[in-house]
């Protein structure tokens, strides 16, 4: 009788812990340093999930946290969801879609380096990595692109999608390294050799010939007229002469201005392109009355990838590592989770 009760009381005790096991595995348990969560079984029908409007795999990999600067607010987003936002906010969805996969690549190596470089320069809060404008890439989101896109919004983000999955984890090195993936509109009819814009030789960045921006893009000319007084005031000068008071002295090898002196001072290209907000540091200039009329040939930059440029390749029958290859010499076609965890 002694023995049949202990028996019962070793049964209870083993039950009670056995309770305390099973429940303990149904609840998030908190160790030092440590969370453990029990996962559910994966449900087939929720294999993809949307959010924005895009859609992402149950594992959603590389994140990229975006600085939404109307809105204030940090958007985290996965990869291939920005390179979408990207895509739609920096090149026209009417391109040729080889233009729109190379724009893709372009992207994402852009934002891949910037992971890996732990790059979070321009950005106004420590929580973001990049801004949602050209500071660093311009983006929108599927409330902002169906404002924009209306009811063309189901057919433009199917090319979109197609476009990025289609480059999915493609990315440009150099050596073995995510190049610095610069892009612009419209070339003046070259590209720029990077030392000739910003400081430094880049051996991906190149002068190239690029003549399908005059005859295709919209922006290749463009006029802008300021008073005197504005010229003045934003070079910071007390006079310019009508008749001698600009002077081109270099140009680079991509055909813009390297040098110019207004009013007896110095400039570079870049200083008088961005002090007058001229489209490009190609300019021409006549006086009329009292005012300066300014031309521009082309618009941005002039380094890396020409948008315009590679729409113009495509239509020729380029694909996108033809037309990526082209713009950025040397350079290989590689895969992002090479360098970072994507999926």
């Amino acid at each position: 009788m002694i023995y049949k009760k202990r028996r019962v009381r070793t049964y209870r005790v083993i039950l009670w812990m056995a309770v305390c096991l099973s429940s303990m595995l149904s609840v998030t348990m908190i160790v030092p340093g440590l969370l453990v969560k029990k996962i559910p079984a994966a449900d087939p029908a929720a294999s993809h999930i949307s959010t924005n409007g895009l859609t992402q795999g149950q594992e959603e990999g590389l994140m990229i946290p975006v600085y939404l600067t109307k809105k204030e607010a940090v958007e985290t987003v996965p990869l291939e969801q920005y390179v979408k936002g990207v895509l739609a906010a920096e090149m026209p969805v009417e391109f040729e879609l080889e233009a729109l996969k190379a724009q893709a690549m372009a992207a994402r190596t852009y934002v891949v380096r910037r992971v890996l470089d732990k790059d979070t320069s321009n950005v106004p809060v420590s929580d973001a990595l990049v801004t949602d404008t050209t500071s660093h890439q311009a983006y929108l989101n599927e409330q902002e692109l169906r404002e924009q896109w209306g009811s063309a919004y189901e057919n433009n983000m199917a090319k979109i999608d197609r476009a990025v999955t289609e480059t999915k984890d493609l990315i440009l090195t150099y050596e073995h390294k995510p190049i610095n993936a610069t892009f612009f509109s419209t070339s003046n009819g070259y590209t720029e050799n990077s030392e000739d814009y910003w400081d430094g030789v880049i051996p991906y960045l190149r002068s190239k010939p690029s003549p399908w921006d005059i005859k295709l893009s919209p922006k290749y000319k463009e006029t802008l007229t300021l008073s005197y007084k504005t010229v003045l005031q934003k070079l910071e000068l007390p006079s310019i002469s009508k008749t001698s008071g600009i002077k081109v002295q270099q140009q680079t090898a991509g055909h813009r201005i390297k040098t110019v002196t207004i009013g007896g001072k110095s400039f570079s290209g870049r200083e008088v392109r961005e002090k007058l907000g001229l489209a490009s540091s190609q300019f021409d200039w006549k006086w009329v009355g009292s005012q300066i009329e300014f031309t521009t040939y082309g618009y941005g930059h002039g380094v890396g990838l020409s948008q315009w440029g590679a729409n113009g390749m495509a239509k020729e029958g380029k694909s996108a590592a033809d037309i990526v290859t082209y713009y950025y010499t040397g350079i290989s076609i590689e895969k992002a989770a090479n360098f970072v965890k994507t999926t």
